[in-house]
């Protein structure tokens, strides 16, 4: 069993499990001398030996630290208009599970879902949680991250200014270039937590009604190019993971 850390791990000391990742652990039924694997996010897994269970408390403690090499080579961020109801959840949980590194959640014109300050954060907070839990689960021991809502134009803006990651617009557009056909970054980053700076590669897909054209070409100026997934229509949440399974199977 793995679980999520969000604390400094240190070898040979002991440590009381987080409220969450306790819980999981008696859900699990866990005894002592039992043997977890910890994360907190670093790109290490931590072995663990479970000391105690309590009512509401498991003791562990931590053995050496485990390199884990399970990340994508271009550093990835996936910008989205998000769609409405369950299907951000799933996107971000099979993002996270095909090696993403950043989720930048957007509005525009033609937003289905509108969030905004606080109930916007909460969202956030859960799909970071989502980020989590998926980690967890596919063995990765970085955590991708999941920043705050923007509104397209302004962050097309700044990443215009920003970035120097090559960048991709998901588009429909006749004019768009097969995938197949462009060349794959090469710069292999580290997470950012707070900015999309460091991303190898950045990968733009609008809403179901799609971008209205301003914003196609807000995108084009932004420095981003138009980059077509085949002749079928996908949904937006399936088309930027389409991206990240086609970067995955280039590695292997």
């Amino acid at each position: 069993m793995r679980l999520f850390v969000a604390q400094p791990l240190m070898a040979g000391t002991d440590l009381a499990l987080p409220e969450a990742a306790a819980r999981h652990a008696m859900v699990r039924r866990v005894q002592p001398g039992d043997a977890l694997w910890l994360f907190n996010g670093s790109g290490l897994d931590w072995p663990a030996q479970v000391l105690a269970v309590g009512r509401n408390r498991v003791d562990v403690r931590l053995g050496p630290p485990q390199a884990v090499a399970r990340e994508l080579p271009q550093a990835v961020t996936v910008a989205l208009v998000m769609p409405a109801n369950e299907r951000m959840d799933v996107l971000v949980e099979k993002a996270t599970e095909l090696g993403v590194a950043v989720i930048q959640p957007l509005t525009s014109e033609r937003s289905v879902l509108r969030l905004n300050g606080e109930r916007a954060a909460r969202k956030c907070l859960h799909w970071q949680a989502v980020a989590q839990a998926a980690c967890e689960q596919c063995g990765r021991a970085a955590v991708p991250a999941v920043l705050p809502v923007q509104a397209l134009l302004p962050w097309l803006q700044e990443a215009a200014r920003a970035s120097t990651a090559t960048r991709w617009l998901l588009s429909l557009a006749p004019s768009a270039q097969p995938l197949p056909r462009l060349a794959l970054p090469d710069a292999r980053c580290a997470i950012h937590s707070d900015t999309d700076t460091g991303a190898a590669l950045i990968t733009l897909s609008g809403p179901e009604g799609g971008f209205t054209p301003a914003e196609e070409q807000a995108a084009l100026h932004a420095g981003f190019t138009a980059v077509a997934l085949g002749p079928r229509v996908l949904r937006s949440e399936t088309a930027p993971l389409a991206v990240l399974a086609w970067l995955g199977l280039s590695q292997v």
